[in-house]
């Protein structure tokens, strides 16, 4: 078995959480761009890209899309902001919560607002047929108590919003951090502090 030898290139990643996949077909709308994107980075981890299954180390951008919803999202979250350098809140799922963090203005006007509450409406209340609880441990993740954007779980390097992102937007993002021409503040070592306030495109 042979390994690749290692290389200066980027190593990018794109992670997909509680969301559409809306930002990631945004992101297939870079066209030919994508040709100049294979010339600077390396694809590491893509639900659009690759199946590999266990996130990488040393990822030099990584962009999230969707908000952290149940604890698989939470798990990813946690282990890409230790293996990434930069990580960038990918749309509005991520930067805000959005749509997935509806759940969470219908749960609060539920007496008791819990996730049980939430999984009684969805699978019992409004079930076609007769309605059952996804109970399958180590395959049907559980909900968190509340849906969160990715700033709340994990430090976020650069704010990317929108739903979707524009493909001219996320080039204008990215390309700066691919080419190693992101300001100090945004590409940093892991060792330096997270800056208050990150960078912000749109």
């Amino acid at each position: 078995m042979t390994t690749s030898p290692p290389t200066d290139r980027c190593r990018l990643a794109t992670v997909w959480l509680a969301g559409c996949s809306g930002c990631h077909m945004s992101f297939l709308d870079l066209d030919e761009w994508l040709f100049e994107l294979a010339a600077l980075a390396d694809v590491v981890y893509s639900p659009v890209a690759n199946d590999r299954k266990d996130f990488p180390e040393q990822v030099d951008v990584c962009l999230v899309e969707g908000a952290v919803a149940n604890t698989d999202n939470l798990e990813l979250a946690l282990k890409l902001r230790a293996r990434s350098r930069c990580v960038v809140s990918f749309g509005d799922c991520a930067v805000t919560g959005n749509v997935p963090a509806l759940r969470n203005l219908w749960q609060e006007r539920q007496e008791g607002g819990s996730r049980a509450a939430v999984l009684q409406r969805g699978y019992l209340e409004l079930a076609d047929a007769t309605g059952m609880l996804p109970k399958a441990p180590g395959i049907v993740p559980e909900l968190l108590e509340r849906v969160l954007p990715l700033h709340e779980v994990i430090a976020v390097d650069v704010w990317l919003p929108g739903c979707p992102p524009s493909a001219t937007r996320i080039r204008e993002a990215i390309a700066p951090l691919l080419q190693g021409d992101g300001s100090p503040s945004v590409v940093q070592d892991r060792a330096e502090p997270i800056p208050p306030q990150p960078p912000r495109f749109g």
